[in-house]
């Protein structure tokens, strides 16, 4: 039986500036062919402010979620910070940074990564973990700041990043229900995306894929095999078919990503993600969670509605999320 947790207070900081994918200064050095492909993604714009670092991206969004919950800071009892893929400083804590910028000087306070978009799983998990462990402990904050990793947002062939900030506050009731997490990880591919940074400045630093052929083709067929055993192991554990899912949405990567998604698994995404991809690009560990609210929003799923959320990683990293909402959101679920 699993512990519960659920979202009661969610809120993402979306930089109200916007950069056109043709405007982007990269495009000049690339080569005609990878020029297309940039321009194929399916996103039109990405959200964009350089004044902002993650931490601050983040504490926006932090700030958003405990004023829409009613909660003080000082009151919060535990966060749980989504690293960035490149911290300001080496050695320092942007974990503690962000508890100080906040306030939250009572908080049990660490942070989780290593997953890349897929990170939010880990986070998840650890937030349900407290919650069972410690029955004095009532919520979590799980925050994370999206930034390119290097100067430039483009990352062939892949995606575009846009800078997000993204705070769920956890607890064990909620609107949005966790009835299940999988996730799955193949380290032989730890290094297929990476930045060399240590012999050169911040401007030189270049994302480099170490085969494009393997994620191409390699990576997309273990994809795609992980993805249906998944789903069908997911839906198995909660005694549910396919017919009983509403919605699913993913990650934002690219047009070309979801079509190959909704391929491998007979399925079709909600609306919201090719429109959020189209006007924010990818946002990392904040795009799923952001689609969700966004179809809810728009009405897109029933009031009472089972959806299942898809998370890739070329780290490599798999995850699936099976999610309620509608009626009952004072009802404590366990699987």
């Amino acid at each position: 039986m699993a512990a519960p947790l659920a979202v009661r207070a969610a809120s993402w900081y979306l930089p109200g500036h916007r950069i056109a994918v043709a405007d982007l200064p990269e495009l000049a050095a690339l080569d005609p062919r990878e020029q297309q492909n940039c321009r194929s993604l399916g996103i039109e714009t990405v959200t964009a402010d350089d004044t902002l670092g993650a931490d601050e991206l983040a504490l926006a969004a932090a700030r958003q979620t405990l004023a829409e919950a009613g909660l003080d800071p000082v009151d919060l009892h535990a966060l749980v910070v989504v690293e960035s893929r490149a911290p300001g400083s080496l050695m320092a804590s942007e974990a503690t940074r962000l508890q100080d910028l906040l306030g939250a000087r009572k908080a049990t306070v660490f942070s989780v990564g290593g997953l890349g978009c897929v990170s939010i799983t880990p986070a998840l998990l650890a937030a349900r973990g407290m919650l069972a462990a410690d029955l004095h402990l009532d919520h979590v904050l799980v925050v994370h700041g999206n930034k390119p990793a290097t100067p430039a947002r483009y990352r062939h062939p892949v995606t575009v990043n846009g800078d997000s900030g993204q705070a769920l506050l956890l607890g064990r009731t909620g609107p949005v229900r966790v009835l299940d997490i999988a996730q799955e990880t193949n380290g032989a591919h730890w290094d297929l995306f990476h930045v060399p940074f240590r012999d050169r400045p911040v401007a030189l630093w270049r994302e480099e894929c170490r085969d494009t052929e393997t994620y191409s083709f390699q990576l997309a067929l273990e994809t795609r095999n992980r993805l249906r055993t998944m789903l069908t192991g997911l839906l198995d554990r909660a005694g549910l078919s396919r017919d009983d899912i509403d919605g699913f949405v993913s990650q934002n990567l690219s047009a070309g990503g979801f079509a190959f998604t909704e391929d491998a698994l007979g399925i079709k995404l909600l609306p919201a993600c090719r429109d959020n991809l189209s006007s924010y690009g990818h946002l990392g560990p904040n795009d799923v969670l952001l689609n969700l609210y966004t179809a809810l929003g728009r009405g897109e799923l029933p009031d009472a509605a089972r959806t299942v959320l898809i998370n890739v990683s070329p780290v490599a990293a798999w995850s699936l999320l099976l999610v309620e909402t509608g009626h009952g959101e004072d009802h404590t679920h366990h699987l």
